[in-house]
């Protein structure tokens, strides 16, 4: 299935039910007094996070999704039914916006978390209601409301804990292979990864646990649309840390340069995010590496890894665990200070 993690769609909740205009009408009593019922709400669209999904690629580009209406209102005093509400499925990571006036609706991130986007209309009162003491019989009773309709933009920041950042070739769908449960596409060319991956990570037992999302493969110019980078960086937004991985063995000085640049022409907030290195490829490169680690040491921790071989990744696994939960510890001292 084509991986999608952008979409428009058209929502209208269900109208309201009519109130019933309706009178009693027995034997022996032929002019009975007012006895409508009351209309049904509509029903209302609401988004539903579930933790299986992955993609949007279920719900397709303008496509247009109807709650029910409600019923109308019956004789004696009967109320009409609401209308079932419409539930759209949406992963984990989905903000919502609103496509006309772009203003954000909902960022949806905790699975089973419901949203009502759009609000049925509530039901009108039957003319039971209209009864009094100058108008003994009335004729009238309330229609029903419409029910809300958006035009929406649908939009997945894919939730991970760690980021994998790196050329295309870099080695970072063997690597996410190796360090935890997610089995990538791999070859040897260029944008083999042509959608975000994401697996879990354990470290000695199954409770010490984060999430790593592998990105396509960025280029140079990729916050100006070159390449596939673009597509997918804002699945590293939501992130606490990023891993760069260079390939040792082509100039990854300049590589890890480029990245960084890439980085803050999208988002100032995502160049300033806590990050390692990893060099990848050790098994391919016979010279010296002292003076590389010791450079790319200067700005950040530094591992030489073989992710074919496996050489160095528990080292790797472990300094990731660590980093994330600094930066976890640190976001939660933290917040208390922001919310006062």
């Amino acid at each position: 299935m084509l991986f999608k993690d952008e979409v428009e769609i058209w929502v209208t909740a269900g109208k309201g039910g009519d109130g019933s205009k309706s009178f009693r009408r027995e034997k022996y009593i032929p002019y009975g007094g007012p006895d409508g019922g009351d209309g049904g709400d509509g029903g209302d669209i609401v988004l539903v996070v579930n933790s299986h999904l992955r993609t949007l690629s279920h719900i397709h580009n303008r496509q247009k999704f109807r709650a029910e209406n409600g019923e109308n209102g019956m004789r004696k005093h009967m109320h009409g039914r609401n209308g079932r509400d419409t539930l759209i499925e949406v992963p984990p990571g989905t903000v919502v916006w609103d496509a006309d006036s772009g203003e954000l609706l909902a960022d949806l991130t905790q699975s089973g978390e419901r949203t009502i986007i759009a609000k049925g209309g509530r039901g009108g009162r039957g003319n039971v209601h209209f009864k009094s003491a100058t108008n003994q019989t009335p004729f009238y009773a309330e229609p029903g409301k419409p029910g809300q309709s958006r035009h929406l933009r649908l939009e997945l920041k894919m939730i991970a804990h760690i980021g994998l950042v790196g050329f295309p070739n870099a080695g970072k769908s063997t690597l996410i292979s190796r360090l935890t449960n997610a089995r990538p596409k791999i070859a040897d060319y260029p944008f083999t990864t042509l959608e975000p991956n994401v697996g879990v990570m354990t470290l000695d037992d199954a409770y010490t646990s984060v999430l790593i999302a592998d990105i396509p493969g960025l280029i140079e110019g990729a916050h100006l649309g070159k390449g596939l980078g673009i597509e997918f960086l804002k699945h590293i937004e939501r992130t606490r840390v990023l891993l760069f991985v260079l390939d040792i063995t082509n100039d990854p000085q300049r590589h890890f340069a480029i990245l960084r640049e890439e980085l803050r022409a999208y988002s100032q907030k995502l160049y300033e995010r806590p990050f390692l290195i990893a060099l990848n490829k050790k098994d391919m490169y016979s010279e010296e590496t002292h003076d590389l680690v010791r450079d790319f040491a200067s700005c950040s921790p530094c591992y030489v890894i073989s992710a074919l071989t496996g050489e160095g990744l528990r080292e790797l696994k472990v300094a990731l665990f660590d980093a994330y939960r600094k930066e976890e510890k640190r976001e939660a001292t933290d917040e208390p200070l922001s919310s006062q």
